[in-house]
Parts: structure tokens; sequence; C-alpha cells
């Protein structure tokens, strides 16, 4: 009778534990093992990179329609313009699944909404923050390009503001998308510029965080863009490692400079100069952030910063200089 009352005990132990055990296993988000697929062809490999390619690979297909429910759920809660005032709409993208940049587009969200008056006109997209699955559409090149679609669809092109953030790694021909081993592509400059033109999209914030992005300030530089970029089209920016909370550039520009009531174009020279120690005090080759601010923007971004908060938010997450001192 001992015996089967202590295997009942052990056999209810066990049972409490199991949760409790797995539970205590840490997430594992995804991770870039396999190689980069050809998505291209041509005699150098780099025929069709203009037109933005994108490949899913082997991703399950509930997964697919899980995330199609979520995106159509996003989509379906921005507000329509309001008459006579000039609105900003938001989207904030990481297109690669390391968990820095999944963290940095959900705070550039938040502090951008916040800052451009876009409480119901906000899109975050991006894959997981290190601590467990997204609970948000994953980033990528397919949902980049629908929301801005919708964006279109509701705003008042002749008086609202596209306010776009991008994170992800860059290489010297666009930014790249890249999901584990599943979701592969790249958003050229010339891409980006099509659609925006396609959509009419004409008024437009630009900030671009990744390697090389100055590549797209050519194709996307007009009277009424102001672009921003991390780096110019011959350098790397700094600050992507998986487990950071910020780029050099996230934290420069979003956590810091934007938090202040302060013109987007001081925020920036802010950021610039920030980023700039940085690198000096690391000994690190300069990434030469880039600035392009069209003739027309203060007709319209005037108004919309008028609107700024008067307050000042604090910075959040690790600085990004940690990461040079592990």
């Amino acid at each position: 009778m001992r015996s089967v009352l202590l295997a009942r005990v052990a056999f209810c132990a066990a049972l409490l534990l199991a949760p409790l055990t797995a539970s205590a296993q840490r997430y594992a988000p995804p991770q870039h093992k396999a190689d980069w697929p050809g998505l291209v062809s041509g005699q150098e490999g780099i025929d069709g990179l203009d037109s933005g390619p994108e490949l899913q690979r082997g991703r399950p297909a509930k997964e697919m329609l899980a995330d199609h429910r979520k995106l159509d759920a996003a989509l379906a809660t921005l507000q329509p313009q309001r008459k006579n005032l000039v609105d900003a709409y938001v989207i904030s993208v990481a297109l690669d699944s390391d968990p820095v940049f999944g963290r940095e587009a959900r705070e550039a969200g938040k502090v951008l909404s916040r800052r451009f008056d876009a409480a119901g006109r906000t899109l975050v997209f991006a894959g997981s923050n290190g601590n467990g699955p997204s609970e948000l559409p994953n980033g990528s090149l397919e949902t980049l390009t629908l929301a801005l679609a919708r964006v279109a669809e509701v705003m008042d092109k002749n008086q609202d503001v596209l306010v776009l953030y991008t994170t992800s790694h860059g290489a010297k021909v666009g930014i790249a998308y890249h999901d584990g081993d599943q979701g592969y592509g790249l958003l050229s400059p010339a891409r980006l510029a099509g659609l925006l033109d396609e959509l009419g999209i004409k008024k437009r914030v630009l900030i671009l965080s990744a390697c090389y992005s100055g590549i797209f300030v050519p194709a996307l530089m007009s009277d009424d863009t102001a672009l921003f970029t991390a780096a110019s089209s011959d350098r790397t920016s700094f600050g992507c490692m998986a487990e950071n909370d910020w780029t050099f550039f996230g934290d420069a520009m979003i956590n810091h400079a934007l938090r202040k009531p302060q013109p987007l174009a001081a925020a920036s020279d802010e950021a610039r100069g920030m980023i700039g120690a940085w690198e000096a005090a690391s000994s690190l080759n300069p990434s030469n952030p880039q600035v392009s601010i069209g003739d027309d923007v203060a007709t319209w971004l005037t108004p919309l910063e008028s609107r700024m908060p008067r307050d000042v938010t604090q910075p959040v997450g690790k600085p990004a200089t940690d990461a040079l001192k592990r």
C-alpha cells in the first residue's frame, strides 16, 4: 500500500513539475542558419534586384494564415484622416528576425506615434523581441507593401504625411528582409520609390536604419520628403547584434533625439553628433548618416510639429554602446 501511495505522489509531482520545466526553457527566436538562396537570375547574379524579390521557403501554412489574420486586423484599426488637420500615419517595420530589430521597431512605433500625434494611425510589424513568439504581424516586404497601400487609402494625400521607420541589416543594393530560414528578400531604392509613387504618397518622413542605407537618397529625395539614413551608401552602421536593444542609429535618433520637443532637423543633428562621438570613442569607421530635407517639407511639417508633446520621455533599454563593452 505504501509503495502504491509513493508512486501516486511521484506521479502527481511529475505532473506539477512538467509545466514548470517547460516554462523554464528559454525561448529561442528564429536564427539564420541556412545559406541565402538565389533570388534572381542573370550572369552577375543581380538582375531583378530593383523589383524587390521576396521568397518564402518552407513556412508552415497555418503560420502563414495566422499572420495574415493578424495583418488584416492591424490594417483594419487605421483611423481615417481628420479634415483640416495634417495627420501623420506611422509605419514601423523590422525586416529581420534578429530580436534587436524587433525591439527597436516596437519602441520606434511608440515614440513616433506620440511625437506625431498618430494614435490610431500607427502600424508596427516585427518578429520576436527575444522573449517569445511575436504578437505582431511579421515584418516582411509583403506586410510593408500592403500597409503602404492601406495608408494610401485612408489618408488625404494632399494633406497628410507618411512616417516610415525601417530597421534591418543592409547591403550595397538595398535593405535586407530575412526571417530566420524561411523569409528572404530585398527592398531596393527603386522598389520603395516605385511603391510610394504608385500609391501617390508624396509627403513623407522616411527614416531608414541599415548599413549602406544612403543608397536610398538619390531615389527618394524630393521637395516633399524628409529622409534620414543610418549610413552613407558606402558605409556600415553599428549595433545590429541580435542581443542588443538598439542599433546605434535607432538609439540616437529614436531613443534620444526624437523623444525631445525639438524640430526634426535638430533631432537629426543631435543623433548624428551622438553617433559620431560613439564611433570615435571606439575607433570605428564613421557610418556617416545622411539627411535630405526637401524645400517644401516645412509647409506640412511645421503644423504637424506644432502638436508635439512638450515634455521629454526617458530612453528605454540598454544603450547601444553596451555592445562594445562585451
